[in-house]
């Protein structure tokens, strides 16, 4: 809880941060301003971030973008059939001194960029998730932690599915958010044309350090939460639970497996994010109503019926939410 006026500053200078941010990646990225604050919100909730969108759509520049101006180090890793664990983990090598030496892998950094991690083998894509819920890799026998803050963002190319490896239930809920990229509009296009033709191009500068993101991750967790949100998160989330008595018709009949406690968990702390960032002392059901599609989208498991009749599970998610007004 934001019991002292450390953390009332610490409160106020984070709205004012956020700010200062986003018009400094507002340099570089036009448009995608949805993405961009997701992404955040997920930093500074200490989760992670599945990304779908086609290729061409700067899914790289605003990640890269989003760590310079935070002064964090990063990895990208691209993902193919024949990559190993110790490509991302790393591994012992003998050195000159016939000793063994451990050379760390691109997942010692702070931002990591897993791109089209469907490309790669079930075995593979374990060790980057494994290292992303336990924060540290184990590496011949030896336990490493990572350095904080730590984040991943993956991402997924919806087009071509031959040759790929999907993630498993399991392992998708490990992500925080599923946010999927769109086209920009006309005239974002036009700025996008204008600013990346030319020989001048705009490096953001560092706008908030390593210390500061760990102390707001911190106080995330601090923000109190009314328990009519909580309650609302909780129903929100069994709403999508085929099994449950009082689920919602949709998730009866479209459904074979619906979001676990974990939903409940991300939807109060992207909540509490949230409005943080908006400058609210404290989340209300508005803040769940906004964060919750990205929460819940992939956490669900559609039925054949629900492919048979096209139905997405954006769609599905959104049927949900809106009957929780009724």
């Amino acid at each position: 809880m934001i019991e002292n006026n450390k953390d009332l500053a610490t409160f106020e200078q984070l709205s004012f941060k956020y700010k200062v941010l986003r018009e400094e990646i507002a340099k570089v990225i036009v448009g995608q301003d949805d993405i961009i604050e997701k992404i955040l919100i997920s930093i500074f909730s200490k989760g992670h971030c599945l990304l779908i969108g086609v290729p061409g759509l700067a899914k790289t520049l605003i990640i890269t973008t989003i760590a310079k101006s935070m002064g964090l180090k990063f990895s990208r890793i691209q993902f193919t059939p024949d990559l190993m664990p110790s490509d991302i983990t790393g591994t012992e090598i003998l050195d000159e001194n016939r000793r063994m030496k451990f050379i760390p892998g691109p997942v010692f950094s702070n931002i990591i960029l897993a791109d089209e991690i469907n490309r790669t083998p079930p075995k593979t894509q374990s060790a980057l998730l494994e290292a992303m819920q336990e924060r540290e890799v184990s590496i011949a026998g030896n336990t490493m932690k990572l350095e904080e803050p730590f984040f991943v963002l993956a991402t997924q190319n919806p087009i071509e599915q031959e040759g790929t490896y999907p993630l498993p239930e399991a392992q998708l809920d490990r992500f925080m958010f599923s946010l999927w990229l769109d086209y920009p509009t006309f005239e974002e296009e036009v700025n996008i044309v204008k600013l990346t033709t030319t020989e001048h191009f705009y490096s953001p500068e560092v706008v908030i350090s390593r210390e500061e993101i760990i102390m707001y991750q911190d106080l995330i967790r601090k923000i109190p939460v009314p328990d009519n949100v909580y309650k609302y998160a909780v129903k929100l989330a069994t709403y999508t639970r085929p099994t449950i008595e009082n689920s919602h018709p949709m998730a009866k009949e479209y459904l074979a497996w619906g979001t676990g406690p974990r939903a409940s968990q991300f939807l109060i702390l992207g909540a509490k994010c949230h409005a943080t960032l908006k400058g609210k002392y404290s989340p209300d059901i508005e803040d769940i109503r906004e964060i919750a599609p990205a929460v819940l989208r992939h956490r669900i498991v559609r039925n054949y019926r629900a492919e048979a009749e096209n139905l997405s599970s954006n769609d599905i998610v959104h049927e949900v939410i809106k009957s929780m007004d009724k």
